[in-house]
């Protein structure tokens, strides 16, 4: 049985698996349920309004910011604002379920600041820098200039790794998403 009002925080640098490793928890553990992020950057393709992401216009993000909507939020990049929204985590609670982000690394910080212990906080981390630019170059996703923000922003983001609860190291994703099952099954309360 899950006990309720916990925060489960993933966070990584882009391209270290954080979530491949968020979906796998949330297909194996059903006391999870995701908080949607939103943002005002452009959807993607095959991305959906409301699973993905809240996709809001510049100005009703800078508007719900004025509002006090966010629990926290962040330019991550240039123009290109990310937060959490205070309903979605209050629905999710009122639900009795646990929380569970997938969240970029000052934002993971910043609901760890305001949750203490009712959080866990994981880092994911690559093997190695190269190993998560190789990730990085295979996805084909980005323009090189893109690439290059995401690869310094990813150099810079492994510098935090000490300030998190714990860090499950994805070299062999197989045995990262064993650990990260153990490790959210006892954070929880839930026996398999």
């Amino acid at each position: 049985m899950s006990k309720s009002g916990k925060l489960l925080i993933i966070t990584a640098p882009s391209g270290a698996g954080k979530t491949t490793i968020v979906k796998h928890l949330l297909q194996t553990l059903p006391a999870l349920r995701f908080s949607v992020s939103a943002t005002n950057r452009p959807r993607r393709p095959m991305e959906i309004n409301g699973r993905d992401y809240y996709f809001l216009t510049t100005d009703r993000f800078l508007h719900m910011v004025d509002q006090g909507a966010f629990l926290e939020w962040e330019e991550v990049y240039t123009h290109q604002y990310y937060g959490t929204l205070r309903s979605e985590v209050d629905r999710i609670l009122a639900e009795g379920k646990t929380v569970i982000f997938d969240i970029d690394v000052k934002g993971a910080l910043n609901l760890k600041m305001t949750y203490g212990d009712k959080a866990l906080a994981v880092f994911i981390q690559p093997p190695s820098l190269d190993e998560l630019i190789h990730r990085l170059k295979k996805r084909k996703t980005e323009d090189e200039a893109s690439l290059k923000k995401r690869i310094d922003r990813a150099t810079h983001e492994l510098t935090y790794r000490s300030e998190f609860d714990c860090t499950i190291i994805n070299e062999d994703l197989s045995v990262a998403l064993e650990e990260a099952t153990s490790l959210v099954r006892y954070f929880i309360g839930e026996t398999e």
